[in-house]
């Protein structure tokens, strides 16, 4: 596939960037800090410095792919941040004007409870416990996944549990619009995985899937 990869230069972006190209895809990075990407990627891939929050700028970095995934996150805790949202917007405009349609979206488990999830989890740990602690970095992705619905292009917002490092388990589980029994981790390696292998499934197009070990 002939992918574009934003956020390429986080945690989940690095791995995703690396799996692409060992994979064989054609991958263009946009960042805006080339010197964050690891020396083997920038040399391998088609490294973009630009704005992400500028839809004119970032347009010719998603015209003619087949697919757009966006890794982006904050980087601000626990502070109010619209990073995701604001760069959801921008991503959405430049593929619009680009005419490219496939776009994938990291978002994350803990944004609501519903079924898939165990008691505990369902009634505790997310109303009580995680949408407390990271209510500003929810509110966001919230926000990022509405513009991703209203985008109108051919979306799958994909989300995960708290993400490890390491090499991975090389599996993964998924559910399409509920969440995954037990899954309360999954090493980013895995999400990269996830990632690449929703990009190519029209399937998938329309929902939220959720992934985990």
């Amino acid at each position: 596939m002939r992918l574009t990869i934003f956020g390429a230069t986080g945690g989940t972006g690095a791995r995703l960037v690396r799996r692409a190209l060992d994979g064989g895809d054609e991958v263009t990075a946009v960042v805006r800090d080339p010197a964050r990407l690891p020396g083997e990627l920038r040399s391998a891939a088609d490294v973009v410095q630009a704005d992400v929050m500028d839809p004119a700028a970032i347009e010719k970095a998603v015209t003619g792919r087949d697919a757009v995934i966006t890794a982006i996150g904050t980087r601000e805790g626990r502070a109010p941040t619209s990073v995701c949202a604001d760069s959801a917007h921008a991503i959405a405009g430049a593929m619009k004007a680009a005419g490219t349609r496939r776009l994938v979206v990291v978002s994350a488990s803990g944004l609501d409870a519903g079924p898939g999830d165990d008691p505990l989890t369902r009634f505790v740990v997310k109303p009580l416990i995680l949408q407390r602690i990271l209510k500003h970095a929810f509110a966001d992705m919230r926000a990022a996944e509405d513009a991703t619905r209203a985008s109108g292009l051919d979306w799958t917002i994909v989300r995960p549990p708290r993400l490890t490092e390491g090499p991975g388990a090389g599996r993964y589980r998924k559910a399409v619009d509920r969440h995954v029994l037990g899954g309360f981790s999954m090493a980013r390696a895995d999400l990269a995985s996830a990632l690449l292998d929703l990009a190519g499934d029209a399937s998938s197009i329309g929902h939220v899937v959720a992934v985990a070990r």
